[in-house]
């Protein structure tokens, strides 16, 4: 298992260059100019040339790439262009918006389509069966931007249930700590701010666990149907027990698996990929920062954040093959 994980490891570092050579190359290509963006519009061609000539801009394309991966090997991703920030910090800093938000949607996603997905194969063919994977099918389908449009109008605007955008209350008084909201509220014992940051997480949460959610369901109903075929199986009901230890104790365990594969998949996804339900509900977190670097042309922030997910996609996966050993003892990895 070590060894295994120290070849992973290590695989991590062609797979970051690819990322970054992909990630430079594609930025670059793209229409715009960050240095006539940053000047204005009716900025003069000097002021234009001397932006360039600040950052780095008038400079070959190998050169720029190269000044570039030097300070990345050294955990420095550059500067803002707008915000003459250090990106890496400002990474860091919205980082755990994006882990709480993703943690609160994968939850949910997990929880309601495992739980889905294992009923719907147990009443296979049912009217339950049927309606579960409808529903399911509806998910996978409806655009994140769409339904999150759709919460807001109906629980924010027209019921005004919950808020439609933001993180907290401003209005309540907050001490930050670990940046996650959550946790830092229970450390601080501040109650207030722990209802406000869960009101506040409920919309965004249910967005961005749709898709994942109805993806679990279909994946765990699957996986589940080709367990229950099993020789094993048939001996577990021979011997008498019932229907409910059969699925919950030998069945689901072995249909377990696949799930995890997909969970992994998702969650990488959603940390690397909550562009959209942030940028609809104002979240402040990296897909919502990467939005804005892409409009403002900000070279450095979209490369660092291109590293940073492939960063994290990569861990995750690896979390996740982990997890199938301690789930199914009989993997091994040489």
């Amino acid at each position: 298992m070590k060894l295994y994980i120290a070849k992973r490891l290590l695989m991590l570092i062609p797979v970051l260059l690819g990322a970054s050579v992909l990630a430079f190359a594609l930025i670059h290509l793209a229409p715009g100019d960050p240095a006539r963006t940053m000047a204005g519009e009716h900025a003069s061609p000097q002021t234009i040339e001397a932006i360039r000539e600040k950052y780095g801009l008038d400079k070959p394309l190998p050169v720029q790439y190269w000044i570039w991966l030097k300070q990345a090997l050294r955990g420095d991703m550059g500067r803002s262009i707008s915000s003459n920030e250090y990106v890496t910090r400002e990474i860091l800093d919205r980082f755990p918006n994006t882990v709480e938000l993703t943690i609160c949607a994968m939850l949910l996603a997990v929880l309601v389509g495992s739980i889905a997905g294992i009923i719907s194969a147990s009443k296979q063919y049912s009217a339950l069966d049927y309606t579960t994977m409808g529903i399911a099918l509806f998910g996978v389908s409806m655009p994140v931007f769409w339904l999150g449009i759709m919460l807001m109008m109906i629980f924010g605007v027209f019921l005004r249930w919950l808020p439609i955008s933001g993180r907290i209350d401003v209005l309540i008084p907050f001490t930050r700590i670990t940046g996650f909201y959550i946790l830092d509220s229970i450390i601080t014992l501040n109650f207030r701010a722990l209802i406000s940051t869960i009101r506040y997480l409920i919309l965004p949460s249910i967005a961005l666990a749709t898709i994942p959610m109805a993806t679990v369901a279909r994946v765990t109903r699957s996986s589940m149907l080709e367990v229950l075929r099993q020789d094993f199986i048939r001996t577990e009901r021979a011997k008498g027990l019932s229907e409910r230890l059969v699925i919950y104790r030998h069945a689901v365990r072995n249909a377990m698996i696949p799930v995890i594969t997909v969970i992994g998949l998702n969650f990488g996804l959603l940390l690397a990929g909550a562009l959209l339900t942030e940028t609809v509900f104002s979240w402040p977190g990296i897909g919502k920062y990467v939005v804005k670097a892409v409009t403002m042309r900000d070279y450095p922030v979209v490369q660092g954040c291109v590293m940073f997910f492939a960063f994290i996609f990569v861990i995750v996966n690896l979390i996740a093959d982990i997890l199938y050993v301690l789930i199914d003892p009989r993997i091994k990895y040489k």
